[in-house]
């Protein structure tokens, strides 16, 4: 198995970069295309919520295997200012930045697994899977 890859993000030429890495493991991997597209699309939209509400974090995209199945786990993580409702960013249509609100719902759709811990004025951290079909 290949080393975790991690990218800082700080700017929007960083939202690419974390995004190619992410697909660039997922065609490695053996990922289908639409596969791939979902993982980097989850990952642009985890790394652009970095960058417009904390300003700087960090992607950090490695092939995970449990019992035998293959996927592949994003961690995205901040110190942020913290998520103070966690459901009510969760919900279809909020958006705090004035654009569609798909970006955490979204994200947690395109993937198999999210899990979102945030504590105000320490930061987030979200943990994302996607499973490859057997």
């Amino acid at each position: 198995m290949a080393q975790p890859k991690t990218a800082v993000v700080r700017s929007d030429l960083d939202i690419v970069i974390a995004r190619t890495m992410a697909r660039d493991l997922a065609k490695a991997m053996s990922f289908g295309a639409i596969d791939q597209a979902r993982i980097a699309t989850a990952v642009s939209e985890l790394a652009r919520n970095v960058f417009l509400y904390a300003g700087t974090g960090k992607v950090t995209v490695r092939e995970i295997d449990k019992s035998g199945r293959k996927g592949i786990e994003i961690v995205c993580e901040d110190q942020g200012p913290g998520i103070p409702d966690v459901d009510l960013v969760m919900q279809d249509g909020y958006s705090t930045s004035r654009g569609m609100g798909m970006g955490l719902p979204g994200a947690r759709r395109l993937m198999d697994e999210f899990e979102l811990k945030s504590q105000e004025g320490v930061g987030t951290k979200i943990t994302c899977r996607k499973w490859k079909s057997s």
